[in-house]
């Protein structure tokens, strides 16, 4: 664990090792690329919060390795495309130093695209919480999450996107929990399934109308 990590207002301006400081500039600057909307420098942030507050809670796991995954998570985002986690993974091959836990951050870059944690996988189970911690925001922080998503993905259109939303939320909700780590679960559950099933009501309702309305 990174437990020698000096503290930092910021979380962008935390240390983390092989992260230097012409690799953070670049990284910085491709999360705030013009077509990112939720994908932002924003959202990294966020993360990294989670991150140390789920270290902070007692989970444990490799800081570096989590923490360089979080900055290289969706290093490369195009919305329009859907292979972002794949080359972030592959950037993140290329840009890490070799003395780096390249391997593994690379792995868990590439575990973002589902989420599809196994059990035992500690660093896994932290980054998938700490990217999912939105879910379980107070609902202005969740509502405004739904709309940049929605921004961004803005060329899908809106029944398909719609459909694509339910399933989304449908398979979260159908799990035994969304996070992975008993430190998740007691800061976000509870809250992540009051946002989940209230948008979830609003897009059906939407569906009733419009089936009403024609």
């Amino acid at each position: 664990m990174d437990t020698d990590r000096p503290a930092a207002a910021d979380p962008l301006d935390s240390e983390v090792e092989f992260l230097t400081p012409e690799l953070r500039s670049d990284l910085l600057e491709r999360w705030n690329e013009p077509q990112r909307r939720y994908h932002n420098e924003t959202h990294l942030r966020a993360v990294l919060r989670a991150v140390d507050a789920l270290e902070a809670d007692g989970e444990a796991f490799d800081g570096t390795a989590v923490r360089l995954a979080a900055w290289f998570h969706t290093a490369v985002f195009d919305p329009t495309e859907s292979e972002n986690n794949d080359k972030s993974a592959a950037f993140t091959e290329k840009a890490l130093d070799p003395a780096a836990p390249v391997d593994e951050v690379a792995r868990l870059v590439r575990l973002m695209g589902g989420h599809r944690v196994e059990a035992g996988d500690l660093n896994g189970a932290v980054l998938s919480d700490a990217d999912l911690a939105v879910l379980g925001s107070d609902p202005e922080t969740y509502d405004t999450y739904t709309h940049d998503v929605r921004h961004e993905f803005a060329h899908v259109p809106g029944e398909r996107f719609v459909a694509g939303r339910i399933a989304s939320l449908e398979g979260l909700l159908e799990r035994k929990s969304v996070f992975r780590t008993r430190a998740g679960r007691d800061a976000w559950e509870k809250q992540a399934h009051a946002n989940l099933n209230r948008e979830l009501g609003l897009l059906r309702a939407g569906i009733a109308e419009g089936e009403d309305a024609g």
